[in-house]
């Protein structure tokens, strides 16, 4: 495996890292600081730690990698924070669910709607560490 296309393979677009931050950023603050309320108790708090977590599984997938000697154990770590990242956001979206009045219920569901966008369009980038994973595996003959 070719370390180098692999480390080409690895780089995040900055662009997209500040996007994916922004909309992550915005959901924060009214996970923290706006007007969301619960007719469910505990729900705000769940909502608040599924927010940090979605974050800390974004920072783990736009994460330098590397710190892990081997090309093939970077991809397979970049895949599992993209996995990551994509379950977090669904525990999110669970979470907000529960999440039923307030005056910013309407801008923190865009919000989360925005983040949703954001990650999808990492898709290509999963694909492109899978192919190259796969790529190891295949042989003149396939």
């Amino acid at each position: 495996m070719d370390p180098e296309a692999v480390k080409q393979a690895l780089a995040i677009d900055p662009e997209w890292e500040a996007a994916a931050r922004q909309a992550w950023l915005a959901a924060m603050e009214l996970a923290v600081w706006g007007d969301l309320r619960s007719s469910r108790l505990g729900a705000t708090a769940r909502l608040r730690k599924r927010v940090l977590e979605a974050g800390e599984r974004l920072k783990s997938l736009v994460a330098d990698r590397a710190w892990i000697p081997h090309p093939r154990e970077q991809l397979k770590n970049a895949l599992g924070s993209a996995l990551n990242l994509r379950d977090s956001l669904n525990e999110l979206e669970r979470a907000a669910g529960g999440i039923d009045g307030g005056g910013d219920l309407d801008a923190f569901r865009a919000d989360l709607e925005a983040l949703r966008q954001v990650i999808e369009k990492i898709g290509p980038l999963e694909n492109s560490w899978a192919h190259l994973l796969d790529a190891q595996y295949r042989t003149d003959d396939d």
